[in-house]
């Protein structure tokens, strides 16, 4: 704002100090309207009539004061509405930028949260929280690959005993069908002899 008011000051100023050092080139005061009107004073002079204090100004130099007047107007008219304009644009272009910044952070707001999501089964879930499902997962997966084991361990020791009892057992039932096999051999060699012995 203060930079507004300087520049306005500044385009008021500058067409009015060249204005009155173009016109009165000659002349080595203050060139501004302040100058001319402080010259415009000295040259005027006063009378008294009927009592009254009356100042006399030559015309000549009030209307060429009047006319760098009206000109600085019309040069600070001229400023204004360009500096007006330049504000307009300015302010279309910042609202054009404030717009343009809102769909800049709303795309990025979205990069962040994809970013900070995971496709999980079709639907998008937190980072913490698709980890957490994933050691879920694992640590459930582990669990049950130790009952597994445990099973397996299990069974196979079951498994282990099965086969020592079925050895056991076959060796007794061999061990038993070499003893019958004997006694029917015995018994056999019995009756062959009992057999010889009624021939003769």
């Amino acid at each position: 704002m203060k930079r507004l008011r300087f520049y306005f000051i500044l385009a008021l100023l500058t067409p009015l100090c060249s204005l009155t050092a173009q016109q009165n080139s000659q002349d080595t005061e203050d060139p501004s309207l302040v100058g001319q009107f402080q010259r415009l004073e000295k040259k005027s002079g006063n009378y008294r009539a009927n009592g009254i204090r009356y100042e006399v100004v030559k015309v000549v130099d009030l209307n060429r004061i009047k006319s760098n007047i009206f000109d600085s107007i019309n040069t600070a008219n001229a400023s204004i509405k360009e500096l007006s304009s330049t504000i307009t644009n300015n302010k279309s272009e910042i609202e054009d930028l404030n717009a343009k910044l809102q769909e800049t952070s709303n795309n990025l707001k979205k990069v962040t949260e994809e970013k900070d999501s995971m496709p999980f089964f079709g639907a998008m879930v937190s980072k913490s929280t698709y980890k957490l499902i994933l050691w879920g997962i694992i640590f459930g997966l582990l669990l049950f690959l130790l009952l597994f084991i445990y099973k397996f361990r299990n069974s196979n020791a079951l498994t282990s005993q099965a086969k020592t009892a079925l050895s056991d057992l076959e060796q007794e039932f061999e061990e038993h069908r070499r003893r019958a096999l004997e006694r029917e051999q015995k018994i056999s060699r019995q009756l062959q002899d009992e057999l010889n012995k009624n021939k003769k």
